[in-house]
């Protein structure tokens, strides 16, 4: 009987375990940290838990995040309307229209939010006779108008940046060939290049709205009762802490849902570009 071929196996792989660098220390304390500090809020919340505040202002905190959600949704899609326009007028070669685009682009994101919207709730009523004689007053006239209008004009300047860098990112070939196969430049924009810039600007504009969410806090101080504002009238008759670690918890889970909202998207956009 003859001798049989023995094929060797490969050695099998040990990785090497990974050094405890200053970096590797750091993540793995903040981790710890955070850990401790959920677990902390946990058993604060636990202990201190109030079921007859729970029932009183429950509805109301639901309430409150309903405009909230509707302030940040419309701001978004409206300022998403006006970027357009102002995006181009940014990559416009024409320097009177960029430059007006530059000097509201640098306006808006060089001034807090805070600001914008007291310029707008606290000024636009000095010139009450003027927004009458024009139809405007019913929009300025309450918190709310004013609200979303600065939210608007605040978003619509980030986000003109946002899709202005994301159109400018994609290569110039794509415009030159869209051109030689005689594709019109509107269409070339809709077809080739705005779904080349999106997948660039996705995580930007997640980031944008996240932002606005977080920010939309500040309509509380003006009088609108959005979850913030709520939230502040509720600790105003109960001094109970609590209130404001429910708001936080609550704005952590819609900042959560919007981050894995947004991976989902990118995953479906860019699944022509995996192996």
């Amino acid at each position: 009987m003859g001798a049989q071929d023995v094929t060797a196996l490969p050695a099998p792989k040990i990785e090497a375990k990974r050094p405890w660098n200053a970096a590797r220390i750091a993540g793995t304390a903040l981790m710890a940290f955070w850990i401790a500090a959920g677990i902390g809020i946990a058993t604060y919340l636990y202990s201190v838990y109030n079921p007859a505040l729970i029932a009183q202002y429950g509805p109301r905190y639901l309430s409150g995040l309903w405009i909230t959600i509707q302030l940040v949704g419309l701001s978004v899609f409206l300022g998403a309307i006006l970027s357009v326009p102002v995006a181009w007028a940014r990559m416009s070669p024409n320097k009177i229209i960029s430059g007006a685009a530059y000097v509201f682009v640098y306006f808006i994101r060089g001034t807090p939010l805070i600001a914008q919207t007291f310029l707008i709730y606290y000024g636009f009523p000095q010139f009450r006779p003027q927004l009458e004689a024009i139809g405007l007053w019913s929009v300025f006239r309450d918190a709310w108008g004013c609200a979303l209008f600065a939210f608007t004009l605040n978003t619509a300047a980030y986000q003109a940046e946002i899709l202005r860098g994301a159109i400018q990112s994609v290569p110039r070939g794509q415009w030159e060939g869209a051109a030689a196969l005689g594709i019109p430049r509107l269409l070339a924009v809709r077809k080739i290049i705005l779904p080349q810039a999106m997948i660039v600007a996705l995580r930007p504009y997640a980031n944008e709205i996240i932002l606005m969410i977080k920010g939309s806090a500040i309509v509380a101080i003006i009088t609108v009762f959005d979850l913030m504002g709520v939230t502040r009238q509720a600790f105003s008759r109960t001094f109970d802490f609590q209130t404001y670690i429910w708001a936080a918890i609550i704005y952590l889970l819609i900042v959560e849902a919007l981050r894995h909202a947004t991976d989902w998207a990118e995953r479906r956009i860019t699944r022509h570009l995996k192996r």
